[in-house]
């Protein structure tokens, strides 16, 4: 069974940062938001050329290439899909013009099948889903953060129970962090994965505890 994580925050909150350290010789990238990574020579490390960074949206794409880099890159060791939300948006605005439940209920289980199959992948890979966030606030002044999701159906099925670890990206005086565990937020890890309940947003260090606190 395959580690899966999801990074969710603000735009400019820090997740792509977070990448920054990965070893480009066994990570690949799929930029669904088609945006580029946030670090000088980034380039360089990530292109068609390395064969490990693609541009798309597409699920039938992703899911084709998760299949592949699961049975044949056997080198690749993190997959990153960078960002969950563009995913569901960019299939609402292709099937705006279509009326009706169907094609929120295909939304929804297209979303909900690319997170399930992530588990299913084999043990020594790691899928890393980034997702933005909203946060609502009751009469009360209560607020809670969230992954945003589209259409109903997938604010019912609760994104995040198919995570273990949902780390929240912020911002907080000047230094960029992960919540690891719940704070008006849906953030969440392991029992005794973390000593903190903040913690350096760097996704290389955060893989390498995963892996020393299964064994």
């Amino acid at each position: 069974m395959s580690r899966v994580i999801c990074v969710a925050g603000e735009s400019g909150s820090g997740k792509t940062t977070s990448l920054r350290n990965l070893d480009p010789k066994t990570t690949y990238i799929i930029d669904a938001d088609r945006k580029g990574l946030s670090w000088k020579g980034w380039k360089a490390q990530y292109n068609k050329e390395n064969k490990n960074y693609i541009q798309t949206s597409d699920i039938p794409t992703i899911t084709k290439l998760l299949e592949g880099i699961n049975e044949k890159a056997t080198h690749v060791k993190v997959v990153v899909i960078d960002t969950i939300n563009t995913i569901m948006i960019d299939d609402e605005m292709a099937r705006m013009k279509e009326k009706g439940y169907d094609k929120w209920q295909d939304l929804a289980t297209s979303v909900w099948g690319l997170v399930s199959n992530a588990h299913l992948y084999r043990d020594d890979l790691t899928v890393v889903f980034m997702a933005h966030t909203q946060t609502e606030r009751d009469d009360s002044g209560y607020y809670f953060t969230r992954i945003k999701t589209s259409g109903k159906k997938l604010d019912k099925i609760v994104l995040e129970s198919k995570f273990t670890t949902v780390l929240i990206a912020k911002c907080v005086d000047g230094k960029y962090i992960f919540e690891t565990q719940s704070k008006n937020s849906t953030a969440k890890s392991p029992m005794g994965l973390f000593d903190t309940f903040e913690i350096e947003n760097d996704m290389k260090i955060i893989i390498e505890k995963m892996e020393e606190y299964e064994k």
